[in-house]
């Protein structure tokens, strides 16, 4: 199995927004608390979602429904936060946003229903998050050292990798604060062995540095579309991705290096 952010997508976990968000009474109630910028809308998130879900399938990816649990927020949608695949099984993350302490558990109960093994977990003080985490190559993966992911977390998530894999640390700035939703995948998004798409302003000069003399070509995320998510892209297959609406820039520069959304 290879272990990498930009390979073709066989089968993937998903929490429907149908699921995540249950209903507009839910939203409603836990959008503030949670943090986010502005309250979704239920109707264009259900929408949007089954949009998401054909690009994958329009992808063939298998799509894979993880369970319903107790003490699951409207967070529980981003199912990548909670776990790490490793060479060993998946790794339970130790969610540093106290509200969403539940979804490992909950989503290793559905990996585990197919058949996917556990390596184990972060646990005590350590703190880790999935999306401050990257695999570049088999052996090679970078970590954020942020508001959601610490040093325990880190030297946890180092033991279970095992030796053989390099793990590289990336400081992230405080940009918002603590109760912003920022992760070192909120600026490095890899599209292939050797093209991403990066937020430079918010990186840090040596993880940058690291990640040139690895040989990677950066897209560079114009200012004025960071915030509209313009560095979120999943890529499906090299150089191949699903992206959000809206960043036209973000967009043509891709096509420009050679990348399909």
């Amino acid at each position: 199995m290879a272990f990498n952010e930009y390979g073709k997508i066989t089968s993937i976990g998903l929490r429907h927004a149908r699921d995540a968000f249950r209903d507009p009474e839910t939203v409603g109630a836990q959008w503030q608390p949670l943090n986010y910028h502005s309250e979704p809308d239920f109707g264009a998130a259900m929408a949007d979602y089954e949009g998401f879900v054909e690009a994958l399938g329009l992808a063939d990816a298998k799509v894979h429904y993880l369970p319903d649990g107790e003490g699951l927020s409207i967070d529980s949608i981003y199912v990548r936060d909670a776990s790490i695949p490793s060479p060993n099984g998946v790794i339970h993350c130790n969610m540093g946003k106290p509200a969403r302490q539940a979804e490992p558990g909950v989503n290793g109960s559905g990996y585990a229903d197919h058949g996917v093994g556990i390596a184990g977990a972060i646990t005590g003080e350590g703190r880790i998050e999935g999306g401050d985490f990257v695999w570049l190559d088999d052996k090679t993966c970078a970590v954020a050292n942020g508001y959601r992911t610490n040093p325990e977390g880190i030297r946890q998530l180092k033991a279970l990798l095992g030796q053989g894999i390099h793990v590289e640390v990336c400081p992230l700035p405080h940009y918002k604060g603590p109760s912003d939703v920022f992760h070192l995948m909120s600026i490095l998004s890899p599209l292939d062995k050797d093209l991403a798409l990066v937020y430079s302003p918010l990186m840090p000069v040596p993880f940058r540095n690291w990640l040139l003399e690895r040989g990677l070509i950066f897209v560079e995320v114009p200012d004025e579309e960071f915030e509209s998510m313009g560095c979120n892209v999943l890529a499906t297959a090299p150089r191949r991705c699903v992206m959000v609406e809206g960043n036209p820039e973000t967009r043509r520069r891709l096509e420009a290096a050679g990348a399909k959304s």
